[in-house]
């Protein structure tokens, strides 16, 4: 377990870096990602690059590594022959390589690891993350993500990262799977404008955490930086809690082409503002690469 102050205790007095998106910078590395299990796969096949990849961001300015396991599950890895003792080992090797990045970078600053659970459709791995509404009871959801869940509590971060939510079924059901853990974490749904990827108001999405005393912050991953513009002081007035942005760099991923499209419109400067109203945990996700991490957190420390 780490020894460095926790995390709730550090966004009570101040803003904390996440770090940026995995894939792009395995991708950047030379990595082939186009396999279901995505990133994950590497947990199997290369370890030390998911941990370069950590590293990388560290040494940017991030306070903060999200782990490679959102798309890591039993049942995803099962698919490639991998058994549930092997795969539970690669899920907890998950946070060793980022706590071993923590052990390598060359900075004086604490540094802290959120477990990546990423939502049922990553599992699935055809884009339904994006949509929700899986058909699936909450009940049958919290089945899917408690035991998982257990193994990264386990294998001991500052916090998981309860991350892409599309819907508040699902979220309903990772906050129930939460209880008992003994691990603070964190909810980010994956919106569009001001509603969930699956439709529902985002008031009453965050408003789900507000009684969850595990959740120590709320917020939007995984969307335009534009949504999060909107999202950011919404989340603060529902919920009162700190608030947790990290959205993708604007582009737009064409899943039938399989690449990204249009420009980038995530910039430095507007993290201002999302700080200003009320965001405490503030980061990048797909294509949001260290370049880009170490302007933000250069703004975020400035005086």
């Amino acid at each position: 377990m780490s020894t460095t102050p926790a995390l709730a205790e550090a966004l009570a007095h101040g803003t904390v870096v996440l770090d940026g998106g995995m894939s792009n910078q395995l991708a950047t590395a030379g990595h082939d990602l186009s396999d279901e299990l995505w990133s994950a796969r590497l947990l199997a096949e290369d370890p030390e690059a998911v941990t370069a990849a950590h590293l990388a961001y560290f040494e940017a300015g991030a306070d903060v590594a999200i782990t490679a396991s959102y798309q890591a599950t039993f049942e995803g890895f099962a698919r490639r022959g991998i058994g549930r003792q092997e795969a539970g080992r690669l899920l907890a090797l998950s946070v060793e390589c980022a706590r071993e990045a923590a052990r390598q970078a060359r900075v004086s600053r604490p540094l802290r690891v959120a477990a990546s659970v990423g939502p049922y459709g990553a599992m699935l791995a055809d884009g339904s993350e994006y949509r929700g509404r899986y058909g699936l009871s909450a009940a049958e959801l919290e089945r899917f993500h408690r035991p998982r869940m257990e193994v990264l509590a386990g294998a001991a971060p500052d916090v998981l990262a309860l991350e892409t939510i599309p819907d508040t079924d699902e979220a309903q059901a990772l906050l129930r799977a939460l209880r008992g853990l003994g691990v603070p974490a964190w909810l980010s749904y994956s919106a569009s404008g001001d509603r969930t990827r699956a439709g529902q108001p985002l008031e009453e999405a965050f408003a789900l955490a507000t009684r969850a005393d595990e959740v120590i912050a709320v917020g939007v991953n995984c969307c335009t930086p534009q949504d999060a513009d909107r999202a950011v002081a919404l989340a603060a007035r529902v919920t009162g809690k700190p608030v947790v942005v990290y959205p993708n760099s604007g582009e737009t991923w064409d899943a039938g082409a399989r690449t990204w499209t249009g420009r980038p419109t995530f910039s430095a400067g507007r993290v201002r503002g999302w700080r200003g109203s009320g965001a405490r945990l503030i980061g990048g996700c797909c294509r949001v690469g260290p370049e880009t991490i170490a302007s933000m957190a250069s703004v975020l420390r400035a005086p």
